[in-house]
Protein backbone atom coordinates (compact mmCIF):
# COMPACT_ATOMS: atom_id res chain seq x y z
CA UNK A 1 0.00 0.00 0.00
CA UNK A 2 1.45 3.51 -0.79
CA UNK A 3 -0.09 6.84 0.00
CA UNK A 4 1.85 8.93 -2.44
CA UNK A 5 -0.24 7.71 -5.30
CA UNK A 6 -2.42 10.68 -6.54
CA UNK A 7 -3.86 8.36 -10.06
CA UNK A 8 -3.72 4.53 -11.39
CA UNK A 9 -3.47 4.59 -14.89
CA UNK A 10 -4.35 1.09 -15.78
CA UNK A 11 -4.52 -0.37 -19.48
CA UNK A 12 -6.53 -3.31 -19.29
CA UNK A 13 -6.55 -6.75 -20.62
CA UNK A 14 -8.27 -9.53 -19.93
CA UNK A 15 -5.47 -11.82 -17.54
CA UNK A 16 -2.76 -9.31 -17.46
CA UNK A 17 -3.21 -5.29 -16.58
CA UNK A 18 -0.90 -2.30 -17.01
CA UNK A 19 -0.93 -0.26 -13.84
CA UNK A 20 1.30 3.19 -14.10
CA UNK A 21 1.59 5.21 -10.71
CA UNK A 22 1.65 8.67 -10.48
CA UNK A 23 2.62 11.09 -7.95
CA UNK A 24 1.04 14.18 -6.77
CA UNK A 25 3.66 15.94 -9.02
CA UNK A 26 2.97 14.01 -12.25
CA UNK A 27 6.70 11.69 -12.14
CA UNK A 28 5.64 8.26 -12.33
CA UNK A 29 6.09 5.90 -9.36
CA UNK A 30 6.55 2.65 -10.83
CA UNK A 31 4.76 1.25 -14.04
CA UNK A 32 4.41 -2.56 -13.90
CA UNK A 33 2.13 -5.15 -15.09
CA UNK A 34 -0.32 -6.93 -12.24
CA UNK A 35 -2.22 -10.26 -12.37
CA UNK A 36 -6.22 -9.90 -12.21
CA UNK A 37 -6.29 -11.14 -8.39
CA UNK A 38 -3.54 -8.40 -7.31
CA UNK A 39 -4.94 -5.80 -9.40
CA UNK A 40 -8.75 -6.34 -7.49
CA UNK A 41 -6.05 -6.59 -4.26
CA UNK A 42 -4.15 -3.16 -5.55
CA UNK A 43 -7.70 -1.46 -5.49
CA UNK A 44 -9.09 -2.53 -2.65
CA UNK A 45 -5.55 -1.50 -0.38
CA UNK A 46 -4.50 1.68 -1.98
CA UNK A 47 -5.97 4.65 -0.51
CA UNK A 48 -8.83 7.05 -2.18
CA UNK A 49 -6.68 8.07 -5.09
CA UNK A 50 -7.71 8.37 -9.15
CA UNK A 51 -8.27 5.20 -10.89
CA UNK A 52 -8.23 6.32 -15.13
CA UNK A 53 -8.88 3.68 -17.65
CA UNK A 54 -9.62 3.54 -21.09
CA UNK A 55 -13.37 3.47 -21.84
CA UNK A 56 -14.27 -0.31 -23.63
CA UNK A 57 -16.21 -2.83 -22.68
CA UNK A 58 -14.53 -4.28 -19.10
CA UNK A 59 -13.46 -0.32 -18.44
CA UNK A 60 -17.28 -0.22 -16.65
CA UNK A 61 -17.07 -3.23 -14.28
CA UNK A 62 -13.37 -2.06 -13.24
CA UNK A 63 -14.82 1.67 -12.78
CA UNK A 64 -17.98 0.13 -10.50
CA UNK A 65 -15.14 -2.11 -8.14
CA UNK A 66 -12.91 0.62 -8.08
CA UNK A 67 -15.74 3.16 -7.24
CA UNK A 68 -16.86 0.75 -4.05
CA UNK A 69 -13.38 1.03 -2.92
CA UNK A 70 -13.79 4.85 -2.11
CA UNK A 71 -11.76 5.55 -5.85
CA UNK A 72 -12.15 8.29 -7.90
CA UNK A 73 -12.68 7.22 -11.49
CA UNK A 74 -12.12 8.40 -15.18
CA UNK A 75 -12.85 6.78 -18.15
CA UNK A 76 -11.02 7.86 -20.92
CA UNK A 77 -12.33 7.57 -24.78
CA UNK A 78 -9.49 5.57 -26.82
CA UNK A 79 -9.27 8.06 -29.31
CA UNK A 80 -8.31 10.55 -26.76
CA UNK A 81 -5.94 8.26 -25.36
CA UNK A 82 -4.15 7.69 -28.48
CA UNK A 83 -2.27 11.16 -28.87
CA UNK A 84 -0.33 10.62 -25.59
CA UNK A 85 1.34 7.60 -26.78
CA UNK A 86 5.12 8.48 -26.87
CA UNK A 87 6.81 6.66 -30.22
CA UNK A 88 5.88 2.80 -29.78
CA UNK A 89 2.88 1.36 -29.01
CA UNK A 90 2.75 -1.16 -25.83
CA UNK A 91 1.42 -1.62 -22.94
CA UNK A 92 3.63 0.68 -20.87
CA UNK A 93 3.57 3.51 -23.06
CA UNK A 94 0.41 2.62 -23.00
CA UNK A 95 -0.34 3.25 -19.50
CA UNK A 96 1.33 6.38 -19.30
CA UNK A 97 -0.48 8.15 -22.07
CA UNK A 98 -3.89 6.93 -20.13
CA UNK A 99 -2.21 8.98 -16.93
CA UNK A 100 -1.08 12.24 -19.17
CA UNK A 101 -4.61 12.08 -20.65
CA UNK A 102 -6.53 11.58 -17.56
CA UNK A 103 -4.61 14.47 -15.86
CA UNK A 104 -5.73 17.10 -18.42
CA UNK A 105 -8.19 19.12 -16.51
CA UNK A 106 -10.51 19.51 -19.81
CA UNK A 107 -10.27 15.87 -21.06
CA UNK A 108 -13.72 14.45 -21.60
CA UNK A 109 -14.71 11.44 -19.44
CA UNK A 110 -17.39 8.60 -19.90
CA UNK A 111 -19.51 8.22 -16.72
CA UNK A 112 -18.95 4.58 -15.83
CA UNK A 113 -22.39 2.62 -16.13
CA UNK A 114 -24.50 0.68 -13.59
CA UNK A 115 -24.75 -2.97 -13.78
CA UNK A 116 -28.45 -2.86 -14.43
CA UNK A 117 -27.51 -0.14 -17.32
CA UNK A 118 -25.11 -2.73 -18.85
CA UNK A 119 -27.82 -5.49 -18.55
CA UNK A 120 -29.90 -3.38 -20.69
CA UNK A 121 -27.61 -3.12 -23.23
CA UNK A 122 -27.23 -6.65 -23.13
CA UNK A 123 -30.54 -7.67 -23.99
CA UNK A 124 -30.76 -4.81 -26.45
CA UNK A 125 -28.17 -5.80 -28.71
CA UNK A 126 -29.18 -9.50 -28.21
CA UNK A 127 -32.29 -8.88 -29.62
CA UNK A 128 -30.01 -6.87 -32.54
CA UNK A 129 -27.91 -9.85 -32.88
CA UNK A 130 -31.13 -12.26 -32.91
CA UNK A 131 -32.58 -10.18 -35.92
CA UNK A 132 -29.19 -10.50 -38.04
CA UNK A 133 -29.31 -14.00 -37.67
CA UNK A 134 -32.75 -14.14 -38.76
CA UNK A 135 -32.08 -12.34 -41.68
CA UNK A 136 -29.41 -14.36 -42.79
CA UNK A 137 -31.15 -17.14 -42.87
CA UNK A 138 -33.62 -15.68 -44.73
CA UNK A 139 -31.86 -14.33 -47.38
CA UNK A 140 -29.77 -17.49 -47.65
CA UNK A 141 -32.59 -19.75 -47.77
CA UNK A 142 -33.50 -17.38 -50.52
CA UNK A 143 -30.37 -17.65 -52.09
CA UNK A 144 -30.69 -21.41 -52.46
CA UNK A 145 -34.40 -21.57 -53.33
CA UNK A 146 -33.72 -18.86 -56.23
CA UNK A 147 -31.28 -21.49 -57.76
CA UNK A 148 -34.12 -23.70 -58.62
CA UNK A 149 -36.65 -20.81 -59.71
CA UNK A 150 -38.91 -19.91 -56.63
CA UNK A 151 -37.74 -16.34 -56.28
CA UNK A 152 -39.27 -13.95 -53.27
CA UNK A 153 -39.23 -10.81 -52.21
CA UNK A 154 -37.05 -9.81 -49.22
CA UNK A 155 -38.20 -9.72 -45.36
CA UNK A 156 -39.29 -12.25 -42.92
CA UNK A 157 -42.89 -10.97 -44.11
CA UNK A 158 -42.51 -12.77 -47.62
CA UNK A 159 -41.37 -16.11 -45.72
CA UNK A 160 -44.89 -17.35 -46.66
CA UNK A 161 -43.70 -18.20 -50.66
CA UNK A 162 -40.97 -19.81 -49.29
CA UNK A 163 -42.52 -21.98 -47.17
CA UNK A 164 -45.25 -22.92 -49.51
CA UNK A 165 -42.74 -24.15 -52.46
CA UNK A 166 -41.23 -26.31 -50.04
CA UNK A 167 -44.74 -27.91 -49.02
CA UNK A 168 -45.53 -28.42 -52.88
CA UNK A 169 -44.77 -31.90 -53.05
CA UNK A 170 -45.53 -31.64 -56.89
CA UNK A 171 -42.87 -29.08 -57.62
CA UNK A 172 -39.48 -29.77 -59.27
CA UNK A 173 -37.49 -29.22 -56.29
CA UNK A 174 -35.32 -32.14 -55.32
CA UNK A 175 -36.02 -33.97 -51.63
CA UNK A 176 -32.63 -32.85 -50.66
CA UNK A 177 -32.77 -29.43 -50.91
CA UNK A 178 -36.59 -29.53 -49.34
CA UNK A 179 -35.13 -31.45 -46.26
CA UNK A 180 -32.54 -28.30 -45.86
CA UNK A 181 -35.55 -25.82 -45.96
CA UNK A 182 -37.17 -27.55 -43.57
CA UNK A 183 -33.96 -27.08 -40.99
CA UNK A 184 -33.65 -23.59 -42.70
CA UNK A 185 -37.24 -22.77 -41.18
CA UNK A 186 -37.10 -24.62 -38.44
CA UNK A 187 -34.26 -22.09 -37.48
CA UNK A 188 -36.25 -19.33 -38.29
CA UNK A 189 -39.17 -20.05 -36.49
CA UNK A 190 -36.94 -20.67 -33.07
CA UNK A 191 -35.29 -17.08 -33.88
CA UNK A 192 -38.71 -15.45 -34.48
CA UNK A 193 -39.88 -16.69 -31.10
CA UNK A 194 -37.15 -15.38 -29.45
CA UNK A 195 -37.55 -12.01 -31.36
CA UNK A 196 -41.09 -11.81 -30.59
CA UNK A 197 -40.73 -12.47 -26.60
CA UNK A 198 -37.63 -9.80 -26.45
CA UNK A 199 -39.93 -7.08 -28.51
CA UNK A 200 -42.62 -8.10 -26.00
CA UNK A 201 -40.74 -7.45 -23.26
CA UNK A 202 -39.36 -4.15 -24.43
CA UNK A 203 -43.25 -3.13 -25.34
CA UNK A 204 -44.07 -4.43 -21.47
CA UNK A 205 -41.34 -1.77 -20.31
CA UNK A 206 -42.56 1.12 -22.38
CA UNK A 207 -46.00 1.02 -20.93
CA UNK A 208 -44.52 0.55 -17.29
CA UNK A 209 -41.45 2.46 -17.09
CA UNK A 210 -42.12 5.99 -17.13
CA UNK A 211 -39.07 7.29 -18.81
CA UNK A 212 -39.79 4.54 -21.73
CA UNK A 213 -43.17 5.53 -21.87
CA UNK A 214 -42.39 9.81 -22.36
CA UNK A 215 -39.71 8.91 -24.56
CA UNK A 216 -42.30 6.85 -27.12
CA UNK A 217 -44.58 10.16 -26.60
CA UNK A 218 -41.76 11.42 -29.44
CA UNK A 219 -43.02 10.83 -33.10
CA UNK A 220 -40.41 8.42 -34.94
CA UNK A 221 -39.64 6.73 -31.37
CA UNK A 222 -41.31 3.07 -30.41
CA UNK A 223 -39.80 1.06 -27.83
CA UNK A 224 -36.79 -0.14 -29.50
CA UNK A 225 -35.03 3.58 -29.93
CA UNK A 226 -36.19 4.51 -26.18
CA UNK A 227 -34.56 1.15 -24.84
CA UNK A 228 -31.88 1.94 -26.19
CA UNK A 229 -31.55 5.33 -25.21
CA UNK A 230 -32.39 4.04 -21.73
CA UNK A 231 -29.18 0.97 -22.46
CA UNK A 232 -26.72 3.16 -24.04
CA UNK A 233 -27.03 7.08 -23.24
CA UNK A 234 -25.59 8.65 -20.06
CA UNK A 235 -27.63 10.71 -17.63
CA UNK A 236 -28.74 13.49 -19.85
CA UNK A 237 -28.37 15.43 -17.26
CA UNK A 238 -24.70 15.89 -18.27
CA UNK A 239 -25.44 17.45 -21.46
CA UNK A 240 -25.67 21.50 -21.18
CA UNK A 241 -27.97 20.92 -24.06
CA UNK A 242 -29.98 18.87 -26.48
CA UNK A 243 -27.62 19.98 -29.22
CA UNK A 244 -24.98 19.02 -27.18
CA UNK A 245 -26.52 15.37 -26.82
CA UNK A 246 -27.71 15.46 -30.72
CA UNK A 247 -23.50 16.48 -31.18
CA UNK A 248 -22.74 13.13 -28.52
CA UNK A 249 -24.69 10.67 -31.05
CA UNK A 250 -22.54 12.29 -34.11
CA UNK A 251 -25.83 13.49 -35.80
CA UNK A 252 -23.70 16.57 -37.01
CA UNK A 253 -21.75 17.59 -39.75
CA UNK A 254 -17.94 16.96 -39.73
CA UNK A 255 -16.12 20.51 -39.53
CA UNK A 256 -13.31 20.97 -41.47
CA UNK A 257 -13.37 24.72 -40.50
CA UNK A 258 -10.36 27.20 -40.54
CA UNK A 259 -9.64 31.38 -40.90
CA UNK A 260 -13.07 31.72 -39.75
CA UNK A 261 -14.25 29.98 -43.10
CA UNK A 262 -16.84 27.23 -41.95
CA UNK A 263 -17.11 23.73 -43.82
CA UNK A 264 -19.04 21.28 -43.01
CA UNK A 265 -18.89 17.78 -44.51
CA UNK A 266 -21.19 14.67 -44.14
CA UNK A 267 -22.02 13.29 -40.92
CA UNK A 268 -19.26 11.90 -38.67
CA UNK A 269 -19.08 8.15 -38.14
CA UNK A 270 -18.08 9.06 -34.15
CA UNK A 271 -20.81 8.66 -31.79
CA UNK A 272 -22.96 6.23 -30.11
CA UNK A 273 -23.65 4.13 -33.59
CA UNK A 274 -27.13 2.35 -32.03
CA UNK A 275 -28.84 5.10 -30.89
CA UNK A 276 -28.19 7.52 -34.06
CA UNK A 277 -29.32 4.51 -36.35
CA UNK A 278 -32.58 4.10 -34.93
CA UNK A 279 -32.88 7.60 -34.42
CA UNK A 280 -32.41 8.06 -38.55
CA UNK A 281 -34.72 4.99 -39.36
CA UNK A 282 -37.32 6.33 -37.18
CA UNK A 283 -36.67 10.08 -38.84
CA UNK A 284 -37.02 8.00 -42.73
CA UNK A 285 -40.39 6.44 -41.29
CA UNK A 286 -42.22 9.72 -40.25
CA UNK A 287 -40.78 11.25 -43.74
CA UNK A 288 -41.91 8.21 -45.54
CA UNK A 289 -45.74 9.27 -43.96
CA UNK A 290 -45.20 12.69 -44.60
CA UNK A 291 -44.51 12.04 -48.29
CA UNK A 292 -47.55 9.44 -48.60
CA UNK A 293 -49.92 11.92 -46.53
CA UNK A 294 -48.64 14.95 -48.99
CA UNK A 295 -47.50 17.06 -46.22
CA UNK A 296 -47.63 17.48 -42.73
CA UNK A 297 -49.26 19.71 -39.91
CA UNK A 298 -45.37 20.99 -38.60
CA UNK A 299 -44.40 23.46 -41.11
CA UNK A 300 -40.77 22.82 -40.43
CA UNK A 301 -40.75 19.41 -41.33
CA UNK A 302 -42.83 19.99 -44.27
CA UNK A 303 -40.60 22.56 -45.99
CA UNK A 304 -37.41 20.22 -45.20
CA UNK A 305 -38.99 17.32 -46.77
CA UNK A 306 -40.25 19.29 -49.79
CA UNK A 307 -36.60 21.46 -50.44
CA UNK A 308 -34.28 18.43 -49.26
CA UNK A 309 -33.28 14.97 -50.50
CA UNK A 310 -35.34 12.25 -48.47
CA UNK A 311 -31.85 10.92 -46.53
CA UNK A 312 -30.29 14.92 -45.67
CA UNK A 313 -33.82 15.43 -44.69
CA UNK A 314 -33.88 12.17 -42.10
CA UNK A 315 -30.61 13.14 -40.66
CA UNK A 316 -32.32 16.41 -39.54
CA UNK A 317 -35.01 15.32 -38.37
CA UNK A 318 -33.03 12.71 -36.61
CA UNK A 319 -31.18 15.38 -34.99
CA UNK A 320 -34.75 17.09 -33.94
CA UNK A 321 -35.38 13.69 -32.47
CA UNK A 322 -32.30 13.81 -30.42
CA UNK A 323 -32.49 17.10 -28.64
CA UNK A 324 -36.39 16.25 -28.13
CA UNK A 325 -35.42 12.91 -25.89
CA UNK A 326 -33.16 15.72 -24.15
CA UNK A 327 -35.78 18.14 -23.24
CA UNK A 328 -38.40 15.59 -22.46
CA UNK A 329 -35.88 13.84 -20.34
CA UNK A 330 -34.51 16.88 -18.62
CA UNK A 331 -37.55 18.13 -17.89
CA UNK A 332 -39.74 15.05 -17.07
CA UNK A 333 -42.34 16.09 -19.74
CA UNK A 334 -44.30 14.49 -22.19
CA UNK A 335 -43.98 15.20 -25.97
CA UNK A 336 -45.99 18.08 -26.78
CA UNK A 337 -46.03 19.18 -30.62
CA UNK A 338 -45.58 23.26 -30.67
Amino acid sequence: MTTNISMLAVDLSKGSFQVCAVRPDGSVLYNRALSRARFAALLADQPACVVAMEACATSHHWGRVAQHNGHEVRLVPAVYVKPFVKRQKNDRADAEAIAEAASRPSMRVVTVKSAETQARAVAFRTHQCLVRQRTQLINALRGHLAEFGVVAPKGPANLKVLEEALANEVGDLPGAVRAMGSVYLDQIARLTEVIEQLADELETASRTDTDLRRLCTIPGIGPVTAGAVAAFAPDLGTFDSGRNFAAWLGLVPRQRSTGGKAKFGSVSKMGQTDIRRLLIVGAMSVIRWVVRKGGSTNRWLATLVARKPKMVAAVALANKMARMIWAVTTRQEDYRMA
